[in-house]
């Protein structure tokens, strides 16, 4: 449960970021006004995540999950291309994670 802030953090982070790109510049009102709202919403599930989990933990799980969403978002959706090594950044980003949260005792309390 103490993880469910944390997600819909980053959910709203990934579509404020996809919603930054299609505000062009913030020149179209709607999307610069999601934008806005997204991160007001990321960055204050992210905070009652913090009240719980570990600053770098809470973190780690944020820009690489965000990384990878974000990433998909852009290649499904806006043409963005990933080669081989963007991908296998991106699978070094999650292992990284995943050692963090499963080995690591600095997420422990």
């Amino acid at each position: 449960m103490k993880y469910l802030f944390l997600a819909i953090a980053i959910v709203a982070e990934v579509a404020a970021t996809s919603s930054m790109k299609l505000s062009e510049g913030f020149t179209r009102p709607g999307w610069s006004i999601a934008t806005a709202v997204g991160y007001g919403v990321a960055f204050y599930c992210l905070s009652l995540t913090l009240k719980t989990v570990p600053t770098g933990v809470a973190y780690a799980i944020w820009s690489g999950v965000g990384i990878v969403l974000i990433s998909l978002i852009a290649w499904l959706f806006q043409g963005q291309k990933l080669d081989a090594p963007a991908i296998l950044g991106m699978a070094l980003i999650v292992a990284g994670v995943a050692v963090m949260n499963l080995f690591s005792k600095a997420g422990a309390h």
